[in-house]
């Protein structure tokens, strides 16, 4: 495995895929490289989604097969700190003026409410079946969760200082899975993968406009490129990333990518996206503009590996690296090349 790693450090792949758009000369350096190796010690099962507390230079995971929720201080380079009581946590988000951690949990459908210092449990809402993704609205201080199962889902609201859910925002006809609220004006974005289509929900009327999707299916990430009115969505089936106009619902481009992608960021500094996938690679794709993007690099990594964060504040990546049967869990580190 020593050597598997600095292979990820020293040599970076280029994606083989024939590109949908203009053929362009590779980087002369890998965008991203390994550059620490933070062990998770007790944590076994699958890895979902991760938030960061700024403040305290914490990454924050939700350790879905372990039923924890695990807590790494970044400087230190090591995991402090292990949540239980959780019940397959899924979605996970710190809000610092409030010092609280939202966490979603799929087995019963709750979602658990912890102090940022102590992680006392503080509280425990009901949101519905299979609560995933979470997600914080700075400007109305409202938490977002998604929720639901085949035969119907939905995104409800909670107000952060408080707790108390409010009135859901959407009703769907299945489970919604990672969503975007966007700033500029009020609504959201979410993925439907098992319908095979992107919605958009109107905040204040309730909305929904449905975007199928076009031989394309399994959009589970999702990430908005808000200045450019571009919703970045990745398909399992076929692997790809897709580019939708946020006014239309056209989708604008079409790439090819890593397989099994559970997480997909955007660097709005440098205009790259970042793809976690559970075939074992991490892709990089680099906006030329907003209706092309052209494959910059297809990282090794290791199998499993789907979930991560893109922290731009700290201009660091990091990635959830499940437990195998030769090496332990662990969160690995990537830092930009410009």
């Amino acid at each position: 495995m020593k050597g598997f790693v600095a292979a990820c450090v020293a040599v970076w792949i280029f994606g083989s895929f024939a590109l949908s758009q203009d053929q362009s000369s590779a980087p002369d350096r890998a965008p991203l490289l390994l550059v620490q190796q933070i062990p998770l010690p007790n944590v076994g099962g699958r890895i979902d989604h991760f938030t960061f507390d700024g403040k305290r230079k914490r990454v924050i995971g939700a350790a879905l097969g372990n039923n924890t929720v695990e807590v790494v201080d970044t400087f230190a380079g090591r995991d402090i700190h292990s949540i239980s009581g959780a019940a397959d946590p899924q979605g996970v988000v710190f809000v610092g003026e409030f010092n609280k951690l939202f966490v979603a949990n799929g087995t019963d459908g709750k979602l658990r409410i912890y102090d940022g210092d102590s992680f006392k449990l503080l509280d425990t809402v009901d949101m519905g079946e299979d609560a995933d993704n979470v997600r914080y609205d700075p400007a109305e201080k409202r938490i977002y969760v998604a929720f639901g199962g085949e035969d119907g889902g939905g995104i409800s609201v909670l107000d952060a200082a408080s707790g108390k859910r409010l009135e859901d925002v959407a009703k769907l006809d299945a489970h919604p899975e990672s969503f975007q609220i966007a700033t500029s004006k009020p609504v959201i974005y979410a993925n439907v993968a098992t319908k095979a289509k992107v919605v958009m929900i109107d905040r204040k009327t309730h909305k929904v406009t449905d975007w199928p999707l076009k031989n394309a299916k399994g959009n589970y990430p999702m990430a908005l490129d808000e200045a450019d009115h571009r919703i970045l969505v990745v398909t399992r089936k076929p692997a790809r990333l897709i580019a939708i106009d946020t006014e239309t619902g056209a989708m604008v481009a079409s790439i090819p990518c890593v397989n099994d992608a559970d997480d997909v960021y955007y660097d709005t500094g440098r205009k790259r996206i970042y793809i976690p996938g559970g075939e074992g690679f991490l892709s990089v794709i680099e906006q030329t503009d907003a209706d092309h993007y052209k494959p910059l690099a297809k990282i090794p990594t290791t199998i499993g590996a789907r979930t991560g964060l893109w922290y731009e504040k700290r201009d660091r990546f990091y990635l959830a690296v499940p437990a195998s049967s030769k090496e332990g869990a662990a969160l690995w580190v990537y830092a930009p090349e410009d």
